[in-house]
Parts: C-alpha cells; structure tokens; sequence
C-alpha cells in the first residue's frame, strides 16, 4: 500500500526535478531558424488526452510495457520548447482516473505533476468527475495552468471560479485563444457527481465562445480542447470532434480526446466558410506527445503540420 508520508516527499522531489521544464528557464531560437522570413512566427502547440493517473512507465503486463512515464514526458517537453520558446501545453482531459495515484490521492498528484511540467492549460473529461466535484476542486487547487471548459456551465458549484470557458495566451505577440469542450454526462457521469453542473450543447457552445476569441479578443489562433471524441465515423446526429469541425467555423486546432485513438499523423475537417481545422488526437496513458506547428505571417495562418512524438525520443 502505498504510505502517504513517502509519497508526499517522493512527490517533492518529483517536483523540484520536474520544474526544471518550467517555460522560465528555457532558452532557445525558434525551430524554423533561418527559413523563417521576417514577419513569420512559428507557435508550436504540444497536447495530451486520456492520461488517466499514468506516472509510472506502463507495467511489464501491458502491451505498451515500459512506455510513457511523466519523467520522459517532462525531458521530451523540455527538448522540445528549447527548439521552439514559443509553445504552449495542453491537455483535453481525463488526467485522473485508472492507477492507484488517483484512487489514494484523488488527483493531487495528477495535478502537481503537470504543474512541474509546465502545462498552459487543460480541459475536463468525464472520470475528472469520478469523486465528485467537491474532489474535483480540491484536487485543482494543486494546478497552477488553466483549466477551461466553456460548455460545462459550473456556477454556484465548488468549481466556479476555477473552471474558465476560455483563455487567451499571447506568445511571440501572437494571440492564442484556448477553449475547452467536454462529453455529455449521460451514461457517463453519476449524476450526483455532476449536480449542479449544466451540460451546454456544444457545437453552439463552440460558435459562440469563437465568435468572442476572433472579434472581441482579436485572437490569430483558435485552439480547442476537447473531451467530445473522434470517430472517422460518427453516427448521424453525434456531437463529435469531425461534425464539430464541419459545423464551427474558426477554430485552427481541436487537441482532441475520450476516444483513446492512436493517430499517426492529424486529419484535416473542412469549416463551412471552407477553411480548415486540425484535429490530432494521441491515444491514451500519455505514451505518446502530439505536436502540431503553425506558422503565421501578419496574424494569418499560412502552413500547418503536425506529428505524433513518441516520449523516448529525449
């Protein structure tokens, strides 16, 4: 079992080691170096989802034995912001649940964690809600990034206040706007962990808040986070991050989640105005970093790519 007096000062020590990523102590020139003309900005975004309470590498008995771990997860983040300063870390949700760290310390740890790391924002999935909001609040006093989710409406809950529907992140003078969308509670969710929070629909929901990041807060990139899952065949009617995409116009990026889908590379969804947005979504347990670069030239979006990172390469 594991002692809670030994894990708090493991977890210290965890912490000191892993603040060696944090964003002010990097230096570096941007990753686009000398092919970069001078009115361009390289913004590279690194995301997760579904890292369900995964600290440790995953156990001889997986499939995926040996892979992951928050200590390579932290090098391979560190690397990478020396090669481009001007990134941001994100998360689209279901950080807790699924090892003992959470069944004991119900997401303490999680949360610290991706503090050490140097993580700018995440959303909520649905096993955040596993102990209930009061757990839920308790455990994000411990998350010194942002968490976002603009259609989980939580006023006059334990998490109001803490829980934004966007931010805005300015890098290299560029302004990034930063939302969360989660999952319907339905089937998902006990409602007694979920009381007093309203579920909005959110493809309205997303219309709405992009409308604020594009003309009220001049935002040049519009990242979503989402917990609504990915299917290259969704039902008819399901709200998901492809039929999100089709029907919301302006949003650059869906860091995507729920669905545990291992994606090579991201796909590409056209917008109704005929624009397009990324999606990337990168499995599960935090055995893989996905990493998608967008180049801007005078506040628009001019190139894109983006690639699944694997945490060995440090």
């Amino acid at each position: 079992m594991i002692n809670r007096r030994n894990f708090l000062a493991k977890s210290v020590a965890l912490s000191a080691s892993l603040a060696l990523t944090s964003k002010s102590n990097l230096i570096g020139s941007s990753i686009a170096g000398s092919f970069l003309s001078a009115d361009e900005t390289v913004i590279t975004i690194l995301h997760t989802n579904d890292t369900h309470s995964q600290i440790d590498p995953l156990p001889a008995n997986d499939k995926n034995a040996g892979k992951g771990g928050v200590a390579r997860r932290a090098t391979l983040v560190k690397k990478l912001r020396k090669q481009n300063p001007n990134s941001l870390l994100i998360d689209a949700g279901d950080v807790c649940q699924g090892t003992p760290y959470f069944n004991f310390f119900k997401g303490e740890v999680e949360y610290k964690v991706m503090s050490a790391i140097g993580y700018d924002a995440s959303t909520l999935g649905n096993h955040e809600f596993d102990n209930g909001i009061d757990s839920l609040a308790a455990a994000l006093k411990f998350a010194n990034f942002d968490i976002v989710s603009a259609n989980y409406d939580v006023k006059g809950t334990a998490l109001d206040k803490i829980v934004k529907p966007y931010v805005v992140k300015t890098v290299a003078g560029v302004r990034i706007g930063l939302f969360g969308l989660g999952i319907s509670p339905v089937a998902l969710i006990d409602p007694a962990n979920f009381k007093g929070v309203t579920y909005l629909d959110p493809i309205e929901t997303a219309r709405n808040v992009v409308k604020i990041l594009r003309e009220k807060e001049n935002c040049a990139l519009v990242v979503c986070m989402s917990h609504l899952g990915y299917s290259s065949t969704p039902r008819p009617g399901s709200v998901s991050d492809g039929p999100l995409a089709a029907q919301v116009d302006g949003i650059d990026f869906i860091a995507s989640g729920h669905s545990h889908l291992f994606m090579e590379q991201p796909v590409i969804q056209k917008q109704p105005c005929g624009a397009e947005t990324m999606i990337f979504q990168v499995g599960k347990s935090g055995i893989y970093l996905g990493r998608v670069d967008f180049t801007l030239r005078a506040g628009k979006v001019v190139a894109r790519s983006g690639k699944l990172v694997d945490l060995r390469e440090t």
